[in-house]
């Protein structure tokens, strides 16, 4: 425990911590499971949409590029504020928020005329998408019993792969249309009127209730996830003061705020240098615009059993054991795909990309707000998602420069170097199987 606990497990924590999984834990789930899909479809549709507006409008690689990197730059800046403000006014609020904000900017991009505008409207895409994907996962492990706190994130992670394939399926059925890419991005509007449902059938966190002194709302909103207790009196505490972001390197956390950032930093620059550039990488290869939206489309598929795998092991190996070997497998897989020339070789190594990365995706969401107190675990995890934006701003301008240098081959084998690193760095996490998160 470290300094910035402001008082011992409460009553309201410790309901939470031994709770038998219900229908509340499973609402909670789905509702932030679904908004956590339509994120994922928004940020694979772009890579579909890149390919098809580099044919319509002729694009250079250094343009397309510019146009999956300043969703990245939204996502940095959206990702450190967004954990500040659920921090200060609470998950469901802005989670509810930034869904608004990206549907209403994804919305609107099938609107735009030209680059320029489809670039500024990017910028808000990510600043929503970036705000929200950290609060969703801290406001699932906040409700989680502490016995499947792991799993339960991981299987929050794995809607990615639910809302990535969806946007393979739109790249292939709709983006080769006529102004499909237009159809596409209207799609991506969904988001705008799901924030309505989460703002008004979603709980507010009771974790975050009692660190501001809410004794009476926590314990009414636990009831319905833990009926088998009565509730006990509040121990006595006192509110948490202002979040600072310096209070992520006190009282111990120094160590692990780094070996996060470093995970976080190492396995965006990988994956958004690869996922993002796939079809593109197909089409260059000589496939045309549907065969390499179909074998993504496959790749992608390969995600679902990854996700499945790593929420079974992040409970019996633990958080970092299971996040170290999908980012070795992930490093092997990367660097066989970069070699892959028949196509049997380009579907069976992208599919174990596909599998181990995501896997690893898993691992790392569960464990990113584990490692914080409740006072500044939004702030923790938002920080390090921030971190991690800013290496996936780069990645995308990096890829296709390296292709023009060295080919897929090297591209791949500056991929796997990075898994490899992110492998070495989990390590230095803490390792919170089964223990509370207060």
């Amino acid at each position: 425990m470290t300094s910035l606990d402001t008082h011992a497990p409460s009553s309201a924590a410790a309901r939470l911590d031994r709770a038998r999984f219900g229908r509340p834990h499973l609402k909670i789930l789905s509702g932030s499971g679904v908004g956590w899909a339509l994120d994922a479809m928004d940020v694979g549709l772009i890579s579909f949409i890149i390919a098809a507006l580099s044919v319509e409008w002729k694009l250079d690689a250094s343009t397309s590029g510019w146009i999956a990197s300043v969703g990245f730059i939204g996502m940095a800046i959206g990702a450190s504020v967004g954990g500040l403000l659920a921090d200060k006014l609470g998950r469901r609020q802005v989670f509810a928020i930034t869904l608004l904000v990206y549907g209403l900017a994804t919305g609107a991009s099938a609107l735009v005329g030209g680059v320029g505008a489809l670039l500024v409207l990017r910028f808000f895409v990510g600043l929503g998408l970036g705000s929200e994907l950290p609060v969703a996962s801290t406001y699932v492990s906040e409700f989680a019993p502490a016995r499947i706190r792991g799993r339960l994130v991981v299987v929050l992670e794995a809607f990615w792969a639910v809302g990535w394939t969806a946007s393979a399926v739109i790249g292939y059925y709709v983006v080769p249309l006529e102004n499909g890419w237009r159809w596409a991005f209207a799609i991506g509007a969904i988001p705008a009127v799901y924030a309505l449902v989460v703002r008004w059938t979603l709980p507010e966190s009771p974790r975050w209730l009692e660190s501001k002194g809410r004794f009476a709302e926590a314990q009414a909103i636990v009831d319905r996830f833990d009926r088998g207790s009565a509730a006990a009196a509040p121990t006595a505490s006192v509110p948490a003061g202002a979040t600072r972001f310096t209070d992520l390197f006190r009282g111990g956390l120094a160590v692990r705020t780094i070996a996060l950032w470093a995970v976080w930093a190492f396995v965006n620059f990988s994956y958004y240098g690869a996922f993002i550039w796939i079809p593109s990488i197909l089409h260059a290869q000589g496939f045309d615009l549907v065969k390499s939206f179909g074998y993504t489309l496959i790749i992608t598929l390969a995600q679902l059993p990854g996700y499945a795998l790593a929420a079974w092991l992040i409970e019996v190996w633990g958080r970092r054991a299971t996040l170290s070997v999908f980012l070795v497998g992930s490093a092997i897989s990367a660097m066989l795909f970069g070699g892959a020339g028949e196509v049997w070789q380009i579907l069976l190594f992208g599919c174990l990309l596909s599998f181990f990365n995501l896997g690893a995706w898993g691992a790392l969401y569960a464990v990113s707000p584990e490692v914080y107190p409740t006072a500044v675990r939004a702030t923790g995890a938002g920080a390090a998602a921030a971190v991690g934006r800013v290496a996936s701003i780069v990645a995308p301008l990096f890829t296709p420069w390296a292709l023009g240098v060295g080919g897929a081959p090297l591209v791949f084998t500056v991929f796997a170097i990075c898994f490899a690193a992110a492998a070495a760095s989990a390590w230095g996490l803490s390792e919170l199987k089964g223990r509370s998160l207060s």
